[in-house]
């Protein structure tokens, strides 16, 4: 037949008996489930408990990875807080050697303005370590010997300081924020030998 210029194809159906079998099989498959109320409670009480632990095992793993962004934040903060301290390592020798020339310059040229700009060479990096968090460890002829900030390059004899005393500071050390970058050389005394 034709209804609108299109020719009706008949359908094809599947027999009754064949669908019902199949029906039946899907039945048969599906899972014996509780019949009782008492059951279903006792089912409906184990799901319960069962999503209770999920939510639990859930709240764990974000707690988890909440502490895990934390710790690497904390890690990348300290990464970037010392990444500079190789430079500064490298850049105190020449702190020194401007403090070494400063202290050997006469008086009497002082006022030569060169000489100025050589003090004002050696303010300005001292300045700049400091804007870096850079810090002079502080240390003193007669305080006791500290292996945390200082390093002992030799041990004298002394009738003046108790053993384990600086007698001598070699070379100044200098922190980082609260990190050493380079300790303290000093000499320290030791008992006389008998």
């Amino acid at each position: 037949m034709r209804s609108g210029g299109k020719i009706d194809m008949p359908k094809e159906k599947e027999p009754l008996p064949e669908r019902a079998a199949e029906a039946e099989e899907a039945v048969a498959e599906l899972p014996e489930g509780p019949e009782t109320p008492e059951e279903l409670r006792t089912a409906l009480e184990e799901e319960r408990a069962r999503a209770e632990e999920y939510l639990d095992q859930w709240k764990r793993a974000r707690a988890e990875f909440a502490n895990f962004k934390k710790r690497n934040e904390k890690e990348r903060e300290e990464l970037l807080k010392f990444a500079n301290s190789v430079l500064i390592a490298k850049i105190l020798p020449i702190l020194d050697d401007f403090e070494r020339a400063t202290k050997t310059i006469p008086n009497k040229i002082h006022a030569l303005t060169w000489v100025e700009g050589i003090f004002l060479i050696h303010r300005k990096l001292q300045a700049i370590l400091e804007q870096e968090g850079v810090t002079e460890i502080e240390a003193e002829v007669g305080k006791e010997f500290d292996p945390a900030i200082h390093e002992a390059v030799a041990h004298e004899e002394s009738e003046e300081y108790k053993e384990g005393q600086i007698i001598d500071i070699l070379q100044k050390g200098y922190k980082l924020h609260d990190r050493v970058v380079r300790p303290t050389l000093v000499k320290v005394a030791k008992e006389k030998s008998a």
